[in-house]
Parts: C-alpha cells; sequence; structure tokens
C-alpha cells in the first residue's frame, strides 16, 4: 500500500471517529500503558471541535497509532473515505465497518472517560 501524506494536515481528516467495543478496550489498555505526561501533554491540546481527541496537534501525528480505530486504518484507501490530497491511492471499494460503533470519540467519548484509567 502506497503511503498517504499524513504529516501537514494538522488533523483534518481525524474525525469524527466511531469505535467499536473492542476498539475502546485496546484504546484505554494503550493510554493506561502511556506515561502520565505524554498522556497530559495530548489530553491538554486543543484541537476544533470534532477532531478525535487522540490527535496530536503538537507533533501532528496520531496520538494512538498503533491501537487507531479500523476507520482511521481504512481512511485514504477507499472510495468513500478518500484522502484529498492523495485521492489516487482509494482502491475501488467502500468502507463498511465490520463491526457496529458503540460512540465517537470527541463527541460521544471525550478524555473524561479516559481520567479513571491510568490515573490521569
Amino acid at each position: 500500500m502506497e503511503d498517504l501524506p499524513c504529516k501537514g494536515c494538522r488533523g483534518m481528516c481525524c474525525g469524527p471517529v466511531p469505535i467499536t467495543e473492542q476498539e475502546l478496550k485496546k484504546i484505554k489498555k494503550k493510554i493506561t500503558a502511556t506515561p502520565k505526561k505524554m498522556r497530559l501533554d495530548l489530553k491538554n491540546q486543543q484541537r476544533f471541535y470534532g477532531t478525535c481527541i487522540f490527535y496530536d496537534e503538537i507533533n501532528d501525528r496520531c496520538g494512538i497509532h498503533s491501537v487507531r480505530p479500523s476507520i482511521c486504518r481504512a481512511f485514504g484507501y477507499y472510495n468513500n473515505l478518500v484522502c484529498f490530497r492523495k485521492s489516487k491511492v482509494a482502491f475501488g471499494k467502500n468502507y463498511i465497518a465490520s463491526e457496529l460503533s458503540i460512540g465517537i470519540l470527541s463527541i460521544g467519548f471525550t478524555w473524561n472517560d479516559f481520567i479513571g484509567v491510568g490515573r490521569l
């Protein structure tokens, strides 16, 4: 797969982000394992409304990349999730989630849902 030009996008494509129950569990585990200073640095960043709460504005990248939701992994590679900077990467199929979403990061799930995790 060809890489997307994500650097410089400043999170424009990072939201809304629907997540499944399994993805939520993986994210909570990742947040628990993240050092407190890194969690706080990520949590306290200002973002545009609707941008994923885990988008790292300072470093211009996903703050939970290794456990990012399936829609994030699919973004740019499906016709209904085309990257506006590199649309030719999409390969002619539409993305369809394999599991039902339980909410949206930044709207249905906020940092308040993770405060008890790892004692933010």
